[in-house]
């Protein structure tokens, strides 16, 4: 097991964290098997993207029309902060993935990066736990 410290900014800031998943990987010595990746927190996510430009904007805009910033969230009275969206969305794209791997590599598809999306109002140091299974 292994966990990466990934810094964020906020509103749906994605980073690409597929070279470090490699990195694990090979440091596994495991030929065969999948690789887990899990974000800890409740307003982070884990998901595959084309990381570029277009989609780095993309994909926060229209995940924001899902659960806008500014709607009414029952959670505010709660804990009388502002991240209801934050949970909601992190919650419809989930926490983790399983990904396979062979030969030593993973089994992803040409354009297809592994990233760490931060649905917070703030910045955040996200910690991504990865194990091999």
């Amino acid at each position: 097991m292994k966990i990466l410290k990934v810094n964020t900014g906020a509103h749906g800031d994605m980073v690409n964290i597929t070279n470090q998943v490699r990195d694990f990987i090979k440091e596994s010595k495991k030929e065969e098997g999948a690789v887990l990746i899990f974000a800890k927190g409740s307003t982070g996510a884990i998901t595959t993207i084309e990381y570029e430009p277009g989609l780095k904007k993309d994909f926060p805009r229209v995940m924001d029309k899902i659960a806008p910033y500014n709607d009414y969230y029952a959670h505010h009275e709660t804990w009388h902060d502002d991240n209801g969206s934050s949970h909601v969305k992190s919650g419809i794209i989930g926490p983790s993935l399983v990904i396979p791997f062979e030969d030593g590599e993973l089994l992803l598809g040409t354009w297809q990066q592994i990233v760490v999306v931060n649905f917070d109002t703030k910045p955040r140091r996200r910690e991504i736990i990865l194990q091999v299974l």
